[in-house]
C-alpha cells in the first residue's frame, strides 16, 4: 500500500468507525523468575498513568541513546502470533518473534512475551510486545514521550499476524515509568482485548520502563509478503 494512502488510512479511519458506530473488538518482556500476581484495573480513557504495585520480575534491557474494523473479526486462529509491528508516524517497522527462551533479548526485531494470562491478537486478551530503546527499535516511542507525555495518545498501531491479518489498534494510554517488579501488573488486570508495547528508560533493569496501551479497532485481510517478513535478529551489546 502507497505511503499516503496507508497515511490517510491510518488518520481518518478511527474517526470514520466511531462514527458510524463500530464497536471495537473484544468484550516477561522476559520471564525471568516468579509469575506476576496481578490486582489492578486499567482506566478506560487516554489517560497518562503510574504504575500500580505488583510482583517481581527483573529485565536485561539495552539503554537509550544518550544515555549512561470490526466488532467480531476473525476468530482466534490456534497458532496465529504476530509477525510484524508498524507504528508508521514513528518510523517503527519491525518484524516480531516469540521471546528467547534464554539469554539477552535480541536487536532489529521486536518481541511478543509469553506469560499466563497474555495471548495474541484476536484471542480477547492483553497481547504484549516489546523492543530495545535503540535506533531501528522502539526508541521513537521513548523519545516521543519525553517530549510530550500526551504525545502518542490516538496514534494508529498495526500488528500483523502469521495468518496474513492486520490488526489495528489506537494509543489510549501512556505509562512512564513502570518499575520493573509491576510491568505485568497492568496488562494482566485488562478485561478486554488490548495491545502493551514496552521499552527501556534507562541503561538496566533498575531503571523503570514504558509501557503504552493501544485500544483494537479493526481487523483486516493482510498480503502474505507483508504479513510474515523475515526476521533478521543480531546479537545486543549490554
Amino acid at each position: 500500500m502507497r505511503t499516503s494512502v496507508r497515511t490517510l488510512r491510518d488518520r481518518l479511519l478511527p474517526a470514520i468507525l466511531t462514527a458510524a458506530g463500530v464497536t471495537a473488538i473484544g468484550a516477561g518482556l522476559l520471564q525471568y523468575g516468579v509469575s506476576a500476581q496481578p490486582d489492578a484495573r486499567l482506566s478506560p480513557s487516554p489517560t497518562v498513568g503510574s504504575a500500580e504495585d505488583g510482583s517481581s520480575f527483573r529485565l536485561p534491557s539495552l539503554p537509550p541513546l544518550g544515555s549512561a474494523g470490526s466488532s467480531a473479526g476473525p476468530s482466534a486462529a490456534s497458532d496465529r502470533v504476530a509477525t510484524r509491528i508498524v507504528i508508521e508516524s514513528l518510523g517503527i517497522d519491525l518484524p516480531v518473534i516469540a521471546q528467547p527462551n534464554s539469554g539477552y533479548p535480541p536487536c532489529n526485531v521486536a518481541m511478543y512475551l509469553v506469560a499466563p494470562g497474555l495471548a495474541q491478537p484476536g484471542s480477547g486478551r492483553t497481547t504484549y510486545i516489546y523492543a530495545h530503546a535503540q535506533t531501528g527499535m522502539f526508541l521513537p516511542l521513548l523519545t516521543a514521550v519525553q517530549r510530550s507525555r500526551t504525545s502518542l495518545l490516538d496514534k494508529t498501531v498495526v500488528l500483523y499476524t502469521s495468518d496474513d491479518q492486520e490488526f489495528f489498534y489506537s494509543i489510549s494510554r501512556v505509562i512512564p515509568k513502570v518499575p520493573n517488579a509491576d510491568f505485568l501488573q497492568g496488562p494482566l488486570a485488562a478485561t478486554t482485548e488490548q495491545l502493551w508495547l514496552q521499552t527501556s528508560t534507562g541503561p538496566n533493569s533498575t531503571y523503570p520502563k514504558l509501557q503504552v496501551v493501544a485500544d483494537p479497532f479493526l481487523v483486516a485481510p493482510a498480503d502474505h509478503q507483508a504479513a510474515n517478513p523475515t526476521p533478521h535478529p543480531v546479537d545486543c551489546p549490554h
